[in-house]
């Protein structure tokens, strides 16, 4: 029975390793800022890369890539890592790591709108209806009703965010920065082996960032963070189970079943997310913010329906 759905299997564990990744990252990034996080989480995920790889293709560096394909997932690496993910985990300083994540959902459906600019992929009409459901979904978990009273003392009935609006934004442009860096992994990475082309990427992020925390000197605050154990903790927990684990096992279960099951189970991430920071952080979520999260996935799942 479990021979015939590891692939669905192994898309359900991606699912959990990637809402692990978010809830120790939300309070990783809290302690620690966002780049700072983003940069040990990069370098921790370049050794996790560079062992595997060694032990598997025999280097520690993939270096049969093309100029080619180094250059576009290099590229890829700086839009998705670096510029995405430093938006993701700063989203997590101002909101949830449940109101990120479901924010993030709308990522393939980004990634989809920008092939289809960008490299003349079809966007049908089921593909268009998903995006309407999904961006619906996630309208109903960040927006809420509320009267006003104005100065004739009348009251106005109007909308308003229910969480931060720089978290929000940030949260977008997070999903934004991973959707260009997927489309451009896809055109750089053609037939190169995925999780060489991964690791590319992780080296072309983790450059950049360091690069990054040298010309703005930034070196006190990661030395800082390296000498709290909590801290330390979580950003290594998350980097195992996100960039690493993670994406290992998002490979895997494309490998036995379609990349379309395979996105769909992997999409449920903002539901499953939901119980956990019940617990754990005793946040409050309402039942049209529970709702909102189930229409979202439902649309991102409608988007790979062929």
């Amino acid at each position: 029975m479990f021979q015939s759905h590891l692939g669905e299997i192994f898309a359900l564990a991606t699912a959990v390793s990637w809402t692990a990744s978010a809830l120790v990252f939300q309070k990783a990034a809290r302690n620690a800022g966002s780049l700072t996080v983003n940069v040990l989480r990069l370098m921790l995920a370049f050794i996790f890369f560079g062992m595997v790889s060694l032990k598997t293709r025999g280097e520690f560096i993939p270096s049969d890539a093309s100029v080619h394909t180094w250059a576009w997932l290099s590229i890829s690496g700086l839009i998705g890592f670096v510029i995405g993910d430093y938006c993701l985990l700063k989203s997590f300083v101002f909101i949830s790591a449940r109101v990120s994540m479901l924010i993030m959902s709308i990522n393939p459906l980004f990634a989809a709108l920008i092939s289809w600019l960008a490299l003349g992929e079809i966007m049908n009409l089921p593909a268009l209806l998903a995006m309407v459901i999904t961006l619906g979904g996630i309208a109903l978990v960040v927006m809420k009703k509320e009267s006003v009273l104005t100065a004739s003392s009348r009251r106005v009935n109007g909308w308003k965010f229910s969480f931060p609006l720089k978290g929000l934004l940030f949260a977008f442009g997070g999903a934004l920065g991973q959707a260009v860096g997927l489309v451009l992994s896809k055109y750089g990475m053609g037939e190169y082996d995925a999780f060489a082309a991964t690791h590319i990427r992780v080296i072309a992020g983790g450059i950049s960032l360091i690069l990054v925390v040298f010309f703005t000197k930034r070196w006190g605050r990661i030395y800082r963070s390296l000498l709290q154990n909590n801290t330390m903790l979580f950003i290594i927990i998350g980097s195992f189970c996100g960039p690493f684990i993670g994406v290992y096992l998002s490979l895997l279960s494309i490998k036995y079943t379609t990349i379309g099951a395979a996105s769909t189970i992997m999409a449920i991430t903002p539901v499953i997310i939901i119980p956990p920071v019940i617990l754990l952080y005793k946040e409050k979520v309402t039942f049209r913010e529970i709702i909102g999260a189930f229409i979202a996935v439902g649309g991102v799942m409608l988007f790979f329906v062929k």
